[in-house]
């Protein structure tokens, strides 16, 4: 009888102790809903260099804090190995200008593209990579001209974007307003600009400013606006471009 009631007790306590177990990594497992993404800010300059970069950084590095995603931000172009970039969900090049990456890392940033990553253009990310097709196509266009900067109306043509339904049909504003070439015909446009509303435009009035498309597995936004350094503490700004890193990253 003694036996037994050793036995009982032996197998009670290691019951608990595998109760305990499971609760305590129950407890302490990270919840999949709570998973933060990873971004990557990329600004390097071989031609014209924006004084709102160091501006940009700080303004996207504080949208991470408040919308759980870290950000992570690099100039070192050698920094785009297939290693590095997969710890990231998104990639966002902010006024890159001129040739900012070698044949390696182009390939790295193709990689990236067709394993699903996320890629958002802001401003003068048009304003690279003139003799690389393939960028030019997933960013959308390359830069042409611009006049001086000034106010003028931009029209949103599509308000069901998570860059664009929160603002109103027309949102007028100053900044400097690229004129493009080599536009790609299968992208989305969200905000086209009204050429009557300033001086200096060259695209008529089929003159996009922000757009996105999939593109060979990846998600691409882009946004001209973003040269000025007062564009980074402008809510209505900031909030559009939450919201193409967002698309970019998948959500809905």
């Amino acid at each position: 009888m003694k036996l037994l009631t050793n036995l009982f007790t032996r197998l009670l306590f290691l019951g608990l102790i595998v109760v305990a177990s499971f609760a305590f990594q129950k407890n302490t497992a990270q919840p999949a809903s709570v998973k933060k993404n990873n971004v990557l800010i990329f600004s390097k300059t071989s031609g014209f260099r924006h004084e709102s970069i160091e501006v940009g950084i700080a303004a996207i590095k504080k949208l991470g804090t408040t919308n759980n995603f870290d950000v992570d931000a690099t100039e070192d172009s050698a920094y785009f190995t297939d290693d590095n970039l997969k710890k990231f969900n998104t990639i966002v090049f902010l006024s890159t200008t001129g040739t900012v990456l070698g044949k390696e890392q182009e390939v790295a940033l193709q990689n990236f593209i067709h394993n699903g990553g996320g890629f958002v253009g802001i401003h003068a990310a048009t304003d690279c990579e003139y003799e690389w097709p393939w960028y030019v196509k997933m960013v959308g266009a390359s830069f042409l001209s611009h006049p001086q900067q000034q106010e003028a109306k931009l029209v949103v043509v599509d308000n069901t974007h998570l860059s664009t339904k929160h603002l109103s049909a027309t949102w007028t504003r100053k900044d400097e307003w690229y004129n493009f070439k080599n536009m790609n015909p299968d992208v989305t446009v969200l905000i086209k600009i009204d050429e009557t509303s300033y001086t200096g435009g060259k695209n008529g009035g089929n003159h996009p400013m922000a757009w996105y498309h999939s593109y060979e597995g990846g998600k691409v936004f882009y946004t001209e606006l973003g040269h000025t350094t007062e564009s980074y503490s402008e809510p209505l700004f900031l909030q559009h471009i939450l919201g193409g890193i967002k698309y970019s990253m998948g959500v809905k």
